[in-house]
């Protein structure tokens, strides 16, 4: 499996889109700051994630993802968590 995932940066709020061929590894990479990119956000927890059997088709809805589209659809597809989120600050 493919997974396509995002993160919350749970100090900063921030997010993270990513491709894993295993999920649970990455994200102790993300955590353990060895990625560049999100070093600066630890720690780190999934929010949502995706699973494909093609990595070609993971690659690509991570890139959509990543783009303010994508984004938007996550927002509205995690409706719940995000009010939720809101309303707990």
């Amino acid at each position: 499996m493919f997974y396509v995932y995002i993160l919350e940066s749970i100090e900063k709020g921030e997010f993270y889109t990513g491709f894993a061929v295993d999920l649970k590894k990455r994200l102790e990479e993300h955590n353990h700051k060895l990625n560049f990119s999100t070093k600066s956000g630890a720690p780190w927890r999934v929010i949502y994630y995706e699973a494909c059997l093609d990595k070609q088709d993971a690659l690509r809805r991570e890139k959509y993802l990543k783009t303010s589209q994508g984004m938007r659809l996550i927002k509205r597809r995690l409706k719940e968590y995000f009010f939720n989120r809101k309303n707990k600050k």
